[in-house]
């Protein structure tokens, strides 16, 4: 698994950088993990989420903020400086489980991710992603969602690192009423390096990926 730092970099760009390594993948080349922040971006899913957008796309062009439609699953979402995205460009299609193992094996990594900086998350059923542990309230700290092309897999997470989670407020996060936004650096109380989250999110992804069990 080939491990590629994006730094900063638009998201229709960082588009373009996944379909062209789908290709090199399903040409048999190794599998890619991107690690990338964006500038201030608005996605809707295949399952649409126009309608749990607040402002019109003219208030978020005023704003700098771009709106984008994808191929991913799932509803709507936002990216912005200091929330770490991850794609996934892998082989799936002889991978042991298929996509439900790989989808539940990306929230894993997730979950261990956190935990070594002390933050506890867990699943929660019917709901995709990576929540805080807490009865009382819903707090996302990781939206999923991904697309397959002949057997390999594109898009795939974003991990909420900072404090400043204020994009979420332009939207209902995933279509999700009642559903708040959160941070490493918010539940954990102190800052939170984005390049050590980048290192400790790819070595869970090895520890994981790197030698899957073929089907």
């Amino acid at each position: 698994m080939r491990v590629v730092d994006l730094g900063l970099t638009p998201h229709s760009q960082a588009e373009a950088l996944q379909l062209a390594a789908v290709a090199e993948v399903q040409a048999g080349g190794e599998d890619i993990l991107f690690l990338v922040e964006h500038p201030r971006v608005i996605t809707l899913g295949l399952q649409g989420g126009g309608e749990n957008l607040h402002v019109s796309a003219a208030q978020l062009a005023s704003q700098g903020i771009e709106l984008a439609r994808t191929r991913r699953g799932g509803n709507i979402t936002c990216h912005f400086p200091g929330q770490l995205v991850a794609y996934p460009i892998f082989r799936v299609d002889k991978r042991r489980g298929g996509i439900r193992t790989f989808f539940a094996d990306m929230e894993e990594a997730v979950i261990r991710c956190c935990a070594r900086f002390g933050v506890a998350v867990e699943r929660r059923q019917g709901f995709p992603g990576v929540w805080i542990s807490c009865q009382a309230m819903h707090r996302k700290i990781c939206s999923m969602g991904i697309g397959v092309k002949r057997g390999v897999t594109y898009h795939g997470l974003a991990l909420n690192v900072g404090p400043d989670v204020s994009l979420f407020q332009l939207i209902t996060l995933c279509g999700i009423a009642g559903a708040e936004a959160t941070s490493l650096a918010r539940e954990s109380g102190r800052a939170i390096d984005m390049k050590e989250v980048k290192d400790v999110l790819a070595d869970e992804f090895r520890a994981l990926f790197a030698h899957p069990p073929l089907a």
